[in-house]
């Protein structure tokens, strides 16, 4: 009984911040979403975004159930209203931007996406996930898109 005490004493602690860390950041207001990450972890602010990140810029950011999210800055100085998940929907690659071909190009089986994340070459069968942009307080958050997927008129898949 004092063994197994001071064993989860000592090490119960260390445990938990171990696996915390695996464990994707929950926003407390779920109404606003859950506030993007930056490469090194630091909330996303739309002013320094938009200062690092001119346009046509998609880059990543730490978004929903901690899945990286491509931000994508607009011609006025802004950012679109929509993130788009860059997980290929075939088998969870990370889709990388292509500025060349204007494209998302997945390197594991050559699926490719066009601007806004819709499939146009296989084997993926699906687009790319959405998820909603907002900015509160001048923080990025990201929310779970639940209207119509205006790529193709159809419901959300990733619901």
């Amino acid at each position: 009984s004092i063994l197994l005490k001071s064993v989860y004493a000592s090490c119960g602690p260390i445990l938990y911040g171990y696996l915390s860390f695996f464990y994707p950041q929950q926003n407390i207001n779920s109404l606003d979403g859950l506030i993007a990450k930056d490469k090194i972890g630091n909330d996303v602010m739309l002013n320094d975004w938009i200062t690092t990140h001119k346009y046509p810029s998609r880059d990543l950011v730490q978004g929903l159930k901690g899945d990286p999210y491509y931000l994508i800055t607009t011609s006025d100085n802004s950012i679109e209203k929509y993130a788009i998940n860059a997980i290929c929907t075939h088998l969870g690659c990370v889709v990388p931007w292509n500025s060349a071909e204007q494209k998302f190009m997945c390197p594991c089986h050559g699926s490719q996406y066009n601007t806004e994340g819709k499939v146009i070459r296989g084997p993926a069968p699906k687009s790319l996930a959405l998820s909603s942009v907002s900015i509160n307080e001048n923080k990025v958050s990201l929310s779970t898109w639940d209207k119509t997927d205006f790529r193709d008129n159809t419901n959300p898949w990733w619901i």
